[in-house]
């Protein structure tokens, strides 16, 4: 894929093809390049990610009239948080595109969650210079559309955290522990790895900007695991008392 591959899916072609290419640096790259004449991605991020934060807000408050307020925060705070981001910008496979450092590279940079999220919105903040606010708010509407149905139908806007503690209090018997495990990057793009621990086992790890975040999607990713063991678990008490029933009845 090329730079043009990328317009096309974008759906926009940029005048200034020099801001594409700084959407898609990461600063290691440039720590590993420093006489290259364009700068990295991090200023274009911050603009990328107040353009997404109010394109969405303005979408939702027209798409859902009736929803409370509080409702709609936890529906945008599910829509920009990172992992969607992340979905949004392997959808437009960023990641090959990337300009990073060897490091990075040879660490999974380029499907690395926050690196990809914080990438997709640089390309909005470039995209909003390049094209202007209409051209931002046509992507961002494309990109939240149908993902905006997924988190409604599956109930992803609630709390993870608080919804883990409730599985697992209900069926494990036991409170939740989130680990930090790891924390990278400089002061201002720091990134978090938490592992959610339920007993002595880990049931998921998330990534974010900040511990919370992190909590969060480790929390989304144990409910996964955890509701998968009780949809066995009730599966195996089913086909014991079918087991029982029939012994009854044989006898």
């Amino acid at each position: 894929m090329n730079v043009a591959d990328l317009e096309t899916a974008l759906g926009f072609v940029f005048q200034d093809k020099s801001l594409l290419q700084r959407a898609l640096t990461h600063r290691s790259y440039l720590n590993e390049n420093p006489d290259l004449p364009w700068l990295d991605n991090e200023r274009l991020e911050f603009l990328g990610d107040a353009i997404l934060g109010f394109v969405t807000a303005e979408q939702l408050y027209h798409r859902f009239p009736e929803m409370k307020e509080g409702d709609l925060t936890s529906l945008r705070a599910a829509l920009v948080r990172g992992e969607t981001l992340a979905e949004f910008a392997v959808a437009l496979n960023l990641g090959p595109l990337l300009y990073i450092s060897h490091g990075e590279d040879a660490s999974n940079g380029r499907t690395r969650p926050a690196l990809l999220a914080a990438t997709f919105e640089a390309v909005l903040g470039a995209l909003f210079l390049d094209q202007g606010l209409d051209a931002a708010r046509a992507l961002i509407v494309r990109m939240i559309d149908a993902k905006t149905q997924r988190i409604l139908q599956e109930r992803l806007d609630r709390n993870a955290k608080s919804l883990l503690q409730e599985l697992s209090q209900g069926h494990l018997k036991v409170t939740p522990i989130y680990r930090l495990v790891e924390m990278r990057g400089p002061d201002h793009a720091r990134e978090f790895t938490v592992q959610a621990v339920l007993g002595n086992q880990v049931y998921g790890t998330g990534h974010g900007r900040n511990k919370q975040a992190a909590e969060q999607e480790a929390a989304r990713a144990a409910i996964e695991v955890l509701e998968q063991e009780m949809s066995a678990a009730n599966l195996a008490h089913i086909a014991a008392s079918e087991t029982s029933n029939d012994d009854t009845t044989s006898k």
